[in-house]
């Protein structure tokens, strides 16, 4: 294992030493050095283990033998009780900047809402740099979305920021509530809103808990059903790739 100091993460990978230190800095510190500038003042506590490995065998194994468990996901996963993201390579880097963002949003905004936690995090899935800031591109949760947009099968925007966190994960429409959760945040920085509405619901949560007023009030009042057209004619109208 090769292992680099990133504050507060710690990068550790059974690569090249040559990788690891790339992975590092091009991903670990370059994307956490823009998501603290544009969003979260408060940085976690915890030193945060970001074990990163380069293949499914390697992966499997290491997660077996470091936590005593198979792993929750085929691509990696953030463990908040054992301060540590657990990152599957061969499935793409993408995963690695979305699982940065949930011990980032833990330390800053605990009481963030499930929607928001997940649909930021999947943002960052396509990462690119505009201009000295982080942007996320259209990535490939979008043909699934327009396609249920399309037949009726996508999830509102207010069913999705009002969903319980059992409901977001524990649903067979769980990958269509990330979608919609992703593109909502795609939307807001498509507008230049996205790091405002963080920001205010940030203050706001405790009387607008999922966000729904205080995105009406950012957007001008529409009507929701104003809104859903807006969101979806947006959505189906992108591309990918």
């Amino acid at each position: 294992m090769t292992a680099v100091a990133v504050p507060p993460f710690v990068v550790i990978g059974d690569g090249p030493p040559a990788d690891v230190r790339a992975n590092a800095d091009k991903l670990v510190r370059w994307a956490s050095k823009l998501l603290r500038a544009q969003f979260f003042d408060k940085y976690p506590r915890h030193i945060i283990d970001v074990w990163v490995f380069q293949n499914e065998r390697s992966y499997e194994r290491n997660v077996r033998e470091l936590f005593g468990d198979s792993p929750e996901s085929p691509y990696g996963y953030y463990e908040p009780c054992d301060h540590a993201l657990v990152i599957n390579l061969a499935m793409g880097d993408g995963t690695l900047v979305h699982e940065l963002v949930h011990p980032l949003m833990e330390a800053d905004f605990p009481e963030a809402p499930t929607w928001l936690n997940e649909g930021l995090a999947s943002l960052y899935e396509q990462p690119a740099e505009l201009d000295g800031r982080i942007v996320g591109l259209p990535n490939w949760r979008l043909p699934r979305l327009q396609d249920a947009i399309k037949h009726g099968w996508a999830p509102s925007l207010k069913e999705t920021m009002g969903a319980s966190r059992r409901r977001f994960y524990g649903t067979r429409r769980r990958s269509h509530y990330y979608a919609v959760a992703r593109y909502l945040c795609f939307y807001l920085q498509h507008r230049g809103l996205l790091e405002h509405y963080y920001r205010t619901l940030r203050l706001a949560h405790g009387d607008d808990p999922d966000g729904v007023e205080t995105l009406g009030q950012l957007l001008g009042q529409p009507s929701w059903s104003q809104l859903e057209q807006q969101w979806a004619h947006f959505v189906l109208g992108l591309q990918y790739p």
